[in-house]
């Protein structure tokens, strides 16, 4: 979650050329790492093995091939959940989602352990648009170039939904010194973006638009776009407290008050 958090509003996220389905006799959980995610020990034949995926769609990356695993030598144990991860060596790498399997599987010798077409999807939710939760997707489990975006805040006067654009998105009406205003990546001109920790994206800086030459209306929500203007929609919030901008007023975004998680 951070990389990705980062490669939009930071540094640019470097993806593994391939991932791999690790088995797992117990929730990785989204604290696991490659090396502490109660992964099938490495013994009696286990190794993880390559997974492929079809194009994202629909906020989803789907397991588009079975995945064969080495014939067991020895008891593997109860697998009862999988990981992805960004090696092939046991213990090391990535940990870079997880989840359970439909049910759970004793392997014992002589099995030739596989999982089948769709088993295993990955999806992003929330509110981010599904413009972006595809693209990271891709990125992330396809290795499919996404180029990091720039980043503007804009200020919306009507709800947003997830397959909005840049474009469609219903912006304060009237010229009145409204614009978007972009946020530069960590170490840049200020305004900047914090480096991700904890889960979060904020910022470092009071993000201040210009003052209003006449009404903006009722601020109901706030977005991040790709653009000063049109462009791609990326993430977006429709629960902040409703605002009326009246001619002189300033809105600012305090340092540390504007989040962005990633689930």
């Amino acid at each position: 979650k951070l990389e990705l958090l980062d490669h939009v509003f930071n540094a640019a996220y470097v993806p593994a050329a391939a991932v791999y389905l690790a088995l797992c006799t117990a929730d990785p959980t989204d604290a696991g790492t490659g090396a502490a995610m109660n992964e099938v020990p490495d013994a009696n034949g286990y190794a993880r093995t390559a997974i492929t995926f079809g194009a994202a769609a629909s906020r989803r990356v789907t397991q588009s091939a079975q995945v064969t695993f080495p014939q067991a030598s020895g008891d593997w144990g109860t697998v009862t959940h999988w990981g992805i991860v960004d090696s092939a060596t046991h213990g090391e790498g990535h940990l870079l989602a997880h989840g359970a399997f439909g049910v759970s599987k004793s392997i014992v010798n002589g099995n030739t352990p596989s999982v089948a077409v769709g088993e295993v999807y990955v999806e992003i939710t929330g509110e981010i648009s599904t413009y972006l939760a595809n693209k990271l997707l891709d990125l992330m489990f396809r290795n499919q170039a996404y180029s990091k975006p720039d980043t503007y805040v804009a200020l919306v006067t009507a709800a947003v939904d997830e397959d909005d654009t840049g474009a469609t998105i219903t912006e304060p009406a009237g010229a009145a010194a409204y614009a978007r205003e972009q946020v530069n990546v960590n170490g840049g001109a200020a305004p900047t973006w914090n480096l991700a920790a904890a889960g979060l994206v904020d910022n470092t800086h009071d993000i201040e638009f210009t003052t209003a030459t006449a009404s903006w209306g009722t601020i109901t929500g706030v977005c991040i776009v790709d653009a000063a203007a049109d462009g791609n929609l990326l993430f977006y919030d429709n629960d902040m407290a409703d605002q009326a901008v009246a001619e002189d007023d300033t809105v600012t975004f305090p340092a540390g008050d504007l989040d962005i998680t990633l689930s």
